[in-house]
């Protein structure tokens, strides 16, 4: 009995030890992380916050923060998932419903631009520069329009969510605008970014 109470204990220590060294890690990771994006270095940023992840994946700050990170990077793609992810952990925050609709607005945008488009698997990509063509005007497949329509939506929905969390935002009305525009209510050509 002793010793069952000896060897139960010892892995009780070493798994808060364990829990106590991670959580130090991911702090220091996300403290890093947070240094390299007021440079404006936001790779190093991302790769500190992905190592964060690999260390803890349910911290809602770190999964906000890449999604941030790739939001600066103008990967809105990435930006769109981790936000996601952040909702995942904490539903109710409004800011991530109207940073999750901005970066769904600015994905549509990128897609139809050709910034992003689609490869032969039916994934989005971002193509590198020297790829593509960027000063010719790009002609969207029907695959993608269908991306472009989704993301519109999904970013109306989510900016009439960050309403409904945050009814007196100060914000509202433009962010009423932008679900008129989104919605096709509202002729508008400029995106909210």
């Amino acid at each position: 009995m002793k010793k069952t109470l000896l060897i139960v204990s010892v892995l009780l220590v070493a798994v808060i030890s364990t829990a106590c060294i991670n959580n130090f890690a991911v702090r220091d990771l996300n403290n890093k992380a947070q240094s390299y994006m007021q440079k404006g270095d936001y790779s190093q940023a991302i790769e500190r916050l992905k190592s964060s992840l690999d260390l803890d994946p349910t911290v809602f700050e770190t999964h906000y923060n890449l999604a941030i990170a790739y939001t600066k990077a103008e990967d809105y793609l990435n930006a769109s998932d981790e936000y996601e992810k952040a909702l995942e952990i904490k539903p109710n925050e409004p800011d991530v419903f109207y940073s999750l609709a901005t970066a769904q607005n600015n994905l549509a945008s990128d897609i139809e631009q050709g910034r992003v488009r689609l490869n032969v698997d039916g994934n989005l990509y971002k193509p590198k520069a020297d790829e593509v063509d960027f000063s010719e005007k790009y002609e969207m497949n029907d695959k993608e329009q269908e991306f472009v329509a989704e993301y519109k939506k999904a970013a109306v929905i989510n900016y009439e969510k960050y309403l409904e969390l945050n009814p007196k935002a100060d914000d509202k009305d433009e962010v009423e605008k932008q679900i008129e525009y989104l919605s096709g209510t509202k002729e508008n050509t400029k995106t909210q970014e």
